[in-house]
């Protein structure tokens, strides 16, 4: 791969899900090129306009916004709104000049992806979760390459342009396993009790806090312990519980990789990212994915790993089995094994590795047509 100074355009946000794999996308890329040029391409008043200067790249933000079920006056201006990403977005490509654009989904990408196609610049797409965004399946004929984490996605996508990599994760999960007796220490954790981690994203899950809430007495009688994320908009509600014997409540869990390896039972939201990185840490795990999103892709990438016997469904409108779950499963050791087991088949580990090298392999053929193409 030549050393040049490469210039990469990556494009996506709108949530975590979108924004943290292009950022590792973009470090690997970085530590392989050291002088290659970054632009990220985001939606203005998203996560990623905060985020991405914060990883230390360079940011444009386009007025886009995604088409709402109901008419509003979002949905009114989406039209204005479009012409003026797919405007601001040429500006973009040819002012930059990029050699690859990278699309990691969100509707910021697809202005972004559509130009950069319409000049013959390669795409690259990767696509997190088991049922594709709107945005990327109408990116998905004019793509070079996309990126895929699970299987059969060839409903979706043209089959030749698929590659089965995953999705990219913090490196630092790869190395979890011996990090168990001082992850412990840093939670202050009783090594003797089963933890259970429970974990519903950086803003929170008001049903999922809910459940916990409600099962709390019980689990002090369980002879378990409890570190309880609740994300940063519920954590006033549920600080309270901190003083509970056995309970740990915190907005944000800065250092996921000690959370992880201090956990025997995680309960989890059911994001692509998510589930990524706990097939990678093994741990059983009860997914309760959200409703409320869109094509209910939660649920979808929960079934995914569910329908392997790598992890347990529990569906919100189940509230009322919450407890009964939780109980069957630590109550039964050869579940446990069995959940941890399957679930550690499924991890791509060198998913950001794979993914990078797709890009070179793009930017090399690129570079050979253009000088084939030279009088």
């Amino acid at each position: 791969m030549y050393k040049e100074n490469i210039h990469i355009l990556i494009s996506g946000g709108g949530t975590g899900g979108h924004i943290y794999p292009a950022i590792a996308i973009a470090n690997e890329l970085k530590t392989r090129h050291p002088k290659a040029k970054f632009l990220f391409v985001g939606a203005k008043d998203r996560m990623e306009m905060e985020k991405v200067p914060a990883a230390g790249y360079a940011i444009r933000g386009l007025w886009i916004s995604g088409v709402q079920r109901k008419l509003t006056i979002d949905n009114l201006s989406f039209p204005f709104k479009l012409l003026s990403s797919l405007w601001k977005s040429k500006a973009i490509v040819k002012n930059f000049k990029p050699d690859v654009v990278i699309g990691t989904g969100g509707f910021a990408s697809g202005p972004v992806l559509y130009e950069a196609s319409r000049k013959k610049i390669p795409t690259l797409i990767q696509e997190q979760n088991s049922y594709p965004g709107i945005t990327n399946k109408l990116l998905a004929k004019k793509a070079s390459v996309i990126c895929v984490a699970y299987d059969h996605l060839q409903r979706f996508f043209p089959k030749h342009k698929i590659h089965i990599t995953g999705n990219p994760v913090r490196q630092d999960l790869l190395s979890i396993a011996h990090k168990r007796t001082t992850a412990q220490e840093a939670f202050g954790l009783d090594p003797k009790k089963k933890t259970l981690l429970v974990m519903g994203g950086s803003l929170g899950a008001r049903n999922l806090n809910l459940m916990v809430e409600n099962a709390l007495d019980w689990m002090a009688g369980q002879a378990i312990q409890l570190v309880w994320q609740t994300g940063k908009l519920y954590y006033d509600r549920y600080e309270k519980y901190n003083g509970k014997k056995g309970v740990q409540v915190q907005a944000f869990l800065n250092e996921m990789e000690d959370a992880y390896a201090a956990a025997d039972i995680i309960i989890s939201r059911a994001g692509a990212s998510s589930i990524s990185e706990l097939c990678i840490v093994g741990k059983p795990t009860i997914f309760v994915p959200s409703p409320n999103v869109s094509e209910d892709h939660q649920t979808k990438n929960a079934l995914a790993v569910v329908g392997q016997n790598a992890a347990i469904l529990l569906r919100e409108s189940e509230e009322a089995l919450f407890q009964k779950k939780l109980e069957i499963l630590l109550e039964d050791e050869n579940l446990q094994r069995t959940l941890s087991e399957n679930i550690q088949k499924l991890a791509l580990p060198n998913a950001t590795k794979d993914i990078v090298d797709l890009v070179e392999e793009l930017i090399e053929n690129k570079k050979l047509k253009t000088q084939n193409e030279k009088p």
